[in-house]
């Protein structure tokens, strides 16, 4: 009955085979194995992009600062929602990666819109020396409160972007858990939309840990290149991260993690609303945010569940007080532990 986050789960048995099997032998280091070849192939296919520039990285903390600091200029602002990775869950690292640009924080939810957006793009004048200048615009898909952008919604967003000359970042940790949530393409969810570079995630989703950037124009492979050697984020032994990303994309191993992930969150949520629980967002991917009773949560705690509550005490209090807490879904999760929670509370 873990339920803490998705980082917390096994990686899956097929990848972690897949780095048994790359440990044979001998490869060439620095990404130049014969796998980051197959890997930048396959991306290119899946993504229906065949010049995209692909890279490995081994955390999402590294593929979010190394791709914004390749699209933005230290006197410059990254555009993003309060509530984003890159604002609340990375310790000033693109901050840092960048050289100095700040962030603009737009709105006051997890899902920008493109008219916050257009009012935060309008208050950083360009003409003003004084001021940070206009840099890129950060998504996050799945945000960080579980909601998923509309294809439809992505495209305002990249639109209100690109009319003021600014490229688009996705954050794209769960990205394929959105991904099937919405029954698109990458394509359609990325370069089509007017993203110009994804943090495509695999740490999340079964992979002990490696996340591939993608730019759809080459023309920032370089300069990442460079970013990431000296940002000290370039594998020697590379082959184990073009291995996990390898076996990720093989048999629809992506696909598959991130359906499993996601039929759980909804089991649970069932589950959850028949228990009572107050959804704060709807749950439209494998995170839920939902307040339950203190004496729920307590009850949930004593038969062994793990998750992050965001209030409490939970010790002492009112046991009819709702407390909030977020429960995320992997893919290895299984149903009868999701029923052994809900008996539980």
């Amino acid at each position: 009955m873990f339920f803490a986050s998705d980082n917390a789960g096994p990686a899956h048995p097929e990848v972690m085979q897949a780095l048994m099997d790359a440990n044979a032998g001998y490869a060439m280091p620095y990404g130049a194995d014969v796998q980051m070849a197959e890997v930048t192939a396959r991306i290119r296919d899946i993504f229906e992009a065949p010049e995209a520039a692909v890279f490995l990285v081994a955390t999402g903390t590294a593929a979010n600062a190394l791709a914004l600091a390749t699209l933005c200029q230290p006197y410059q602002t990254v555009f993003c929602s309060p509530v984003a990775h890159i604002n609340c869950d990375e310790c000033n690292a693109p901050e840092f990666y960048t050289g100095g640009a700040k962030l603009t924080l737009v709105g006051d939810s997890h899902r920008m819109t493109p008219e916050a957006l257009q009012t935060a793009i309008a208050g950083s004048s360009p003409s003003d020396v004084h001021v940070a200048q206009r840099g890129p615009v950060s998504i996050t898909q799945v945000t960080e409160c579980g909601g998923v952008y509309t294809l439809a919604e992505l495209q305002a967003l990249c639109r209100v972007a690109h009319d003021a000359g600014l490229p688009v970042h996705l954050d794209g940790a769960r990205f394929t858990n959105a991904l099937v949530a919405l029954g698109c393409t990458p394509a359609e969810m990325s370069w089509r939309a007017g993203v110009n570079v994804v943090c495509f995630g695999g740490t999340k989703n079964g992979c002990p840990g490696v996340e591939a950037v993608i730019f759809f124009d080459p023309a920032h492979a370089r300069e990442f290149e460079l970013r990431r050697k000296r940002g000290a984020h370039l594998f020697s032994k590379h082959r184990y991260l073009s291995a996990q990303m390898l076996a990720y994309l093989t048999d629809d191993l992506w696909l598959r993690s991130a359906r499993s992930a996601n039929a759980n969150a909804k089991r649970l949520a069932d589950g959850l609303a028949l228990k009572g629980a107050q959804f704060e967002h709807d749950p439209q991917a494998n995170m839920i945010f939902a307040r339950l009773t203190r004496a729920q949560h307590q009850a949930a705690h004593a038969a062994g569940a793990r998750y992050y509550l965001n209030d409490g005490p939970l010790d002492t209090g009112h046991a009819d007080t709702r407390l909030s807490a977020r429960f995320v879904c992997d893919w290895s999760i299984q149903p009868q532990q999701i029923d052994a929670f809900l008996a539980a509370i």
